[in-house]
């Protein structure tokens, strides 16, 4: 039983890169599809697609995770991974409160009643929420 998925999503991306890896296969939800959605459309990610298991029926997310360089000094596009606000403690920010994630070159994913979005996106639309996790 997983008690933070979001946390165990960031935990296999991260892994996957330290091993080199080109994809990280988990089990789905629509929030992690979402997540995979915002980094995909933010540069971090290659691809993603959400399908059906093979061996069971549950839904799998398969995250193609982008690398740059040649094949020999490849490092992998995302740096940095932090998962913010957790189960036990959970971190909400106000409209005009949503940090910066290195002055601008990283991201944070928000939960919002407009859904989920980055930061950016966020103080554009002019809301607060939980902060699911920073990138960069």
């Amino acid at each position: 039983m997983i008690n933070d998925p979001i946390a165990d999503m960031l935990t296999r991306i991260r892994n996957a890169m330290m091993a080199g890896h080109a994809t990280v296969v988990m089990p789905s939800s629509n929030i992690k599809v979402e997540i995979a959605r915002i980094l995909k459309e933010e540069g971090f990610l290659e691809s993603y697609e959400d399908v059906e298991g093979e061996k069971i029926s549950q839904r799998v997310l398969r995250v193609k995770i982008k690398y740059a360089g040649e094949r020999r000094s490849r490092r992998p596009v995302i740096t940095g991974l932090v998962r913010v606000s957790k189960p036990g403690r959970r971190v909400y920010t106000r409209r005009n409160e949503i940090p910066w994630v290195l002055s601008g070159l990283g991201i944070s994913i928000m939960s919002t009643p407009k859904g989920v979005m980055t930061g950016q996106r966020a103080r554009q639309l002019n809301v607060g929420g939980e902060i699911l996790c920073k990138v960069w």
